[in-house]
């Protein structure tokens, strides 16, 4: 039989793992659908970075200070060292050139393809063209 700290100290890291389990089935599964059609921006990938820092602090709770005692926030760097997750910018990537890739097997009558290559017909409106997802494909492959 476990002695009641052994018992507390294994319990706490049974609940952890499931955490994360729990995290790596569901909610990042939920957070990323669709990424593949997402048009990314450095705003959006910051806000994700923000969220996941956020679920791991929840998970990983706080950390006593050696120096003053008290309790903190765990800092990024921190949380990577404790959970050493893919980036989920590598992950959105990927699966974007996987879709083109089997948008562009499909053969020139199909809708998916037309839409690929073709161009939109009228005006653009005023100002800095906005980031579009053929946009973000080229910069993909350029770093693949």
């Amino acid at each position: 039989m476990l002695s009641f700290g052994a018992e507390s100290f294994f319990f706490q890291f049974a609940i952890k793992n499931l955490k994360i389990k729990i995290q790596r089935t569901i909610i990042l599964p939920v957070v990323l659908y669709g990424c593949e059609t997402w048009s990314h921006t450095l705003r959006g990938e910051r806000r994700l970075r923000v969220f996941e820092n956020r679920v791991l602090r929840r998970i990983f709770g706080h950390k006593r200070d050696e120096v003053t005692g008290e309790w903190r926030n765990l800092h990024n760097e921190e949380l990577n060292d404790l959970y050493c997750s893919h980036n989920n910018v590598r992950v959105i990537k990927s699966r974007r050139m996987r879709l083109v890739g089997h948008m562009t097997s499909m053969g020139e009558g199909r809708g998916v393809y037309r839409v690929l290559v073709g161009k939109p017909e009228g005006k653009t409106p005023l100002g800095r063209p906005r980031r579009r997802w053929e946009d973000n494909i080229g910069m993909d492959s350029q770093e693949v």
